[in-house]
């Protein structure tokens, strides 16, 4: 059993960081990436094309006047020469778009490109990935955060960006237009005539002010909606990928109903989550939509008296309606993406705050005590005073102090609840908190055993290569798998599999001793993987250790039933349940957390 501190008992607590914290984290991700300069050149290429459509934009607008001027006079010269001024600027417009539409998308896999991989470079630092499980929600589904989150943010942050982009440029292009077309408008009442300087530049802004705030109102709900779906989603891909990698104790156990409420309870929650989503945005829709369809005649209402008035020609007053529909359009930008604003904001929270959370467990307990872990120059493994510390109890041994020696057999027992697998990490240094000295043999590296072995993907010879070492040759892989008792698996060397699901868990074990004996480590330190051995398998596989590593000091952390004749000396841990040096630290998260995990029942 893992006697390590779940997530549930883990004393971490939940703090979320703020939008400027976020933002200059992404910031720090990308400017640390190995394709910002990429990244910081099809920037600059897609501001050039925007800056280039927006005059092509104020050139069709003016295009405007003499082309409706010409239809008013049926001119027919003067329309046939404009629709040639139309093919050209319409032309042009064509070509641009299109090489937008290509750098938009370029822009979006090398943002993908440059977080994916910021974030795998973090959660794969020495023992992070370990740390984040016992940090709480946040430490929940990270695949989830990496793959989707960060795919997702990247796609809404080269459409936002690039749309808030062209709207500016276009704002600032055409509102100097439209007041310059507006200088010219008086109104008539009463026999008093009133120019507004810029007229319909403020009937512009003062109308998608308005549209904006109501919509600010009522989409801001979508934020939080978006982040608890995302949660939601997270726990029902989580169930399902648990259930197919158990379908075997499953069906033995008959257990398919309870995995389908299970399945059933997390896809309720992922549709709730949805419902609530849609709500809002159907409230959403009321306003964005109804402001939709009066901007169609907004303009020339705006327009009309000076137009009726005789101050302006109906070419001019086309041109009036262009210029506002595009200052509208601009301002209107905060309106259009509201849902995909809220939603952003949901998966950079998610994304960021993952970020934050990898950086930040390595400093976590700061203000608490940490086991030292230093080398000793003549080539031993000390304990002194050591206490591993966790919520529940302080791990430590009997002995105050010890000192192993190299080429020593030793056997560490203790109590089921002790901690031996805590023990165990804090010797790797996945487990820093507590206090005394661990002291390392200076000069090497100690080959670590745990309870359940891991195999990387590939072909049988990748996994018995899979630590550092030269290349080992076939004859020498096949007589150790034919020690251990795995013969079978010698023709399979260049077959790939995943290695975890092909092979039994005690064969996982004697696999996890075979690549031990071909590495040929000075110093082994094993936690209970000899445990579940039978007397048969285990004698074979220690007369394999005693051939193959006759001078290596081997460390076994188990049960305390042991060969002697192979470890003649022991240790115990001890676990002191009224002392703990683990206080709560704090820990940024800005995942929603989740509800509790248990089914209620059918009745």
């Amino acid at each position: 059993m893992d006697d390590t501190p779940s997530i549930e008992q883990a004393a971490f607590s939940v703090e979320s960081s703020s939008l400027s914290d976020q933002v200059a984290t992404i910031r720090l991700a990308l400017k640390t990436s190995p394709v910002r300069r990429q990244l910081l050149w099809v920037s600059i290429g897609i501001v050039v094309v925007i800056v280039a459509t927006s005059i092509g934009q104020v050139l069709l607008n003016r295009w405007n006047q003499p082309f409706y001027d010409a239809l008013a006079r049926r001119d027919l010269p003067a329309f046939l020469h404009q629709l040639v001024v139309f093919a050209v600027i319409a032309g042009s417009l064509l070509v641009l778009n299109i090489g937008q539409t290509w750098l938009n998308q370029t822009i979006r896999l090398k943002l993908r490109e440059a977080l994916t991989l910021d974030l795998i470079g973090e959660w794969m630092r020495p023992a992070r990935a370990f740390r984040l499980t016992h940090a709480g929600a946040i430490g929940v589904n990270p695949d989830q955060r990496m793959q989707q989150d960060a795919g997702h943010l990247s796609d809404l942050s080269t459409d936002l960006g690039v749309g808030l982009l062209q709207s500016f440029i276009l704002l600032v292009s055409f509102i100097g237009v439209l007041w310059e077309l507006s200088s010219g408008f008086v109104f008539h009442v009463g026999g008093y005539s009133l120019t507004i300087p810029g007229y319909m530049v403020w009937a512009a802004i003062l109308y998608a002010g308005i549209a904006s705030w109501l919509s600010w109102l009522v989409g801001r709900p979508l934020i939080h909606f978006n982040s608890d779906r995302y949660t939601r989603e997270a726990e029902l891909r989580s169930s399902m990928v648990r259930v197919n990698e158990n379908v075997d104790a499953i069906a033995l156990a008959h257990g398919e109903a309870d995995a389908r409420r299970q399945l059933e309870f997390d896809l309720g929650n992922v549709l709730g989550a949805m419902r609530r989503i849609y709500s809002a945005q159907i409230n959403l829709s009321w306003v964005t939509d109804a402001y939709g369809w009066i901007t169609v005649v907004a303009p020339i209402l705006v327009a009309a008296p000076v137009y009726f008035a005789g101050d302006i020609s109906f070419g001019g007053l086309m041109m009036a309606v262009g210029a506002f529909n595009q200052v509208n359009s601009s301002l209107r930008w905060f309106i259009n993406n509201i849902g995909a604003i809220a939603d952003w904001r949901a998966t950079l929270m998610r994304v960021a705050d993952f970020r934050i959370a990898l950086g930040e467990t390595d400093i976590l307990h700061a203000k608490e005590r940490r086991i030292e872990l230093s080398e000793n120059a003549n080539g031993t493994l000390t304990f002194e005073k050591l206490e591993v510390a966790s919520p529940d109890g302080c791990t430590r041994l009997a002995e105050t102090d010890a000192e192993i020696k190299a080429g020593e057999r030793v056997m560490i027992t203790g109590d089921p609840r002790a901690g031996k697998t805590l023990f165990f990490r804090a010797i790797a240094g996945l487990w820093p908190w507590g206090g005394g000295r661990i002291g390392m043999p200076a000069g090497e590296k100690p080959f670590f055993v745990p309870r359940m072995p891991y195999f990387p993907l590939g072909t049988l010879r990748d996994v018995l290569n899979h630590t550092e070492g030269g290349k080992i040759e076939d004859t020498e892989i096949s007589a150790v798998l034919g020690e251990v008792g795995l013969e079978r698996l010698s023709s399979q060397l260049d077959r790939s599999a995943r290695w975890e699901h092909e092979l039994a868990d005690d064969e996982q074990r004697l696999l996890a001793v075979a690549r031990l004996a071909l590495r040929k480590p000075k110093w082994v330190i094993i936690d209970e993987a000899l445990d579940t051995f039978d007397g048969a398998t285990l004698r074979r596989v220690l007369a394999m250790l005693q051939a193959r590593l006759p001078d290596a000091a081997i460390l076994n952390i188990g049960r305390g039933l042991h060969n002697i004749q192979f470890f003649p000396r022991a240790l115990t841990i001890v676990k002191d349940s009224g002392r703990s040096a683990l206080k709560p630290a704090r820990l940024r998260a800005g995942a929603i957390e989740p509800p509790p995990r248990a089914v209620r029942a059918k009745k």
